[in-house]
């Protein structure tokens, strides 16, 4: 049986995540749906490299796909695209080494989170609007703070008794670009909520409302107030997955330009 190696992108407002729930729409039963429709009556295996929760969106996201068919790559991916909603749109689609999982293969994962400085009328749901000044260079030093292989059990809503709550934290850049402040965080892999509380707790650093030994209590001891603090899904992007041999690093132009330019 031939696996393919799929790559996607999504707007996640419309659906509670990725993951495939019953009695809610998500990406993942969205796209098993258009394959069922196109492969009706055979066996399939759908896995994505990872979750991403309600209202969240994804840049470039990887699959796997496993079904018994002739059909070329590139012509899954018209088929494919031809089944599945406007929000949801398949970029690649290539043969895949048999054993090449999706999931267990990423080393790394990128996510972007778009904060404007300003109200807008247009991205609003790509966006969390911020009208009070950040204090950016508190937030960076934060920021480094948070590097390396760390403890986040107060940044998930994950319970570290069921499984670990210690990450790579490869990279934290924050950027300007116009009005928005661009986010970038990577990891080996990412909790439940994470990336959303991370954000959160950054922004309280801007806002000077959150101390630097505050955030040194919450990797030290569990804390709650992360998960107040918890930033809008609205604004949070899965930018890229790594995996052997890619580059970590997004090229100069890449990392300049915004998915929607606010100007001022």
């Amino acid at each position: 049986m031939p696996r393919f190696k799929i790559f996607l992108e999504y707007q996640g407002t419309r659906y509670r995540g990725w993951q495939i729930q019953r009695n809610a729409r998500t990406v993942q039963g969205e796209i098993v749906k258009a394959l069922t429709t196109i492969f009706a009556g055979k066996e399939l295996e759908f896995q994505g490299a990872g979750r991403t929760d309600a209202g969240v969106h994804a840049l470039l996201q990887v699959a796997h796909l496993d079904v018994d068919t002739r059909l070329s790559p590139r012509e899954v991916r018209r088929r494919l695209n031809d089944e599945l909603p406007p929000d949801i749109n398949i970029l690649r689609v290539d043969v895949a080494p048999a054993r090449f999982h999706a999931r267990h293969h990423a080393l790394a994962r990128v996510y972007l989170y778009q904060i404007s400085r300003r109200r807008t009328a247009f991205g609003k749901n790509y966006v969390w609007w911020i009208p009070e000044e950040l204090d950016l260079s508190q937030m960076r030093e934060t920021a480094d703070l948070l590097l390396g292989m760390r403890d986040f059990k107060s940044f998930t809503a994950d319970e570290p008794e069921e499984k670990s709550t210690r990450v790579l934290i490869e990279r934290l850049a924050i950027e300007e670009n116009g009005d928005l402040i661009l986010i970038r965080i990577q990891g080996s892999h990412f909790l439940w909520k994470m990336v959303r509380r991370l954000v959160g707790v950054l922004v309280e650093v801007g806002r000077r409302k959150l101390t630097l030994e505050e955030v040194r209590h919450f990797l030290q001891f569990r804390s709650n107030r992360p998960a107040e603090l918890t930033a809008p899904a609205s604004g949070l992007f899965l930018e890229k997955v790594l995996y052997e041999g890619d580059e970590a690093e997004p090229d100069s132009e890449e990392a300049a330009v915004p998915l929607i330019r606010i100007r001022s």
